[in-house]
């Protein structure tokens, strides 16, 4: 997937009737590092489904803390590196300024984003949700020696 399919399709959630409130909380997982937010930018149900836009940002040495999504999501990274690790503890990807990130439905993709960089890592966030869940689902630790 390319850059401007991410950008298109923030642009279309954005154009499609999207909410222009933007509502600033901090971002839920188990638990989120101090000052992680997320700014919900624009949402929309078509169908059975929930579109939300959402921006994220974690501080240096924070993280999103273990989660799951009941639906997908794509991702546009801002700012920063991401690193982002699975339940296994291991690191399944490292996400560079411009990147693209992917993440798949469901209990069986637990996982954590991290900041071990010195700036803050700021996400563009394109949620697809059955209508109603949650944007993330708290998860324990699975046993890794970080949070």
């Amino acid at each position: 997937m390319n850059n401007n399919w991410v950008r298109a399709g923030f642009a279309v959630a954005a154009t499609v009737g999207l909410s222009l409130a933007a509502t600033v909380v901090p971002a839920s997982a188990t638990p989120a590092g101090p000052g992680v937010t997320g700014t919900i930018i624009s949402r929309t149900t078509i169908g059975d489904e929930d579109y939300v836009l959402r921006q994220i940002t974690l501080p240096p040495g924070q993280s999103t803390g273990w989660h799951f999504h009941d639906g997908s999501l794509v991702g546009y990274v801002q700012q920063g590196t991401l690193s982002h690790f699975d339940a296994a503890c291991q690191p399944d990807g490292v996400y560079k300024k411009h990147s693209v990130i992917k993440e798949p439905a469901g209990a069986d993709h637990v996982h954590i984003g991290r900041n071990l960089g010195t700036v803050p890592v700021i996400l563009d966030v394109l949620y697809v949700l059955p209508h109603g869940a949650p944007l993330s689902e708290d998860a324990p630790n699975p046993g890794c020696d970080f949070e």
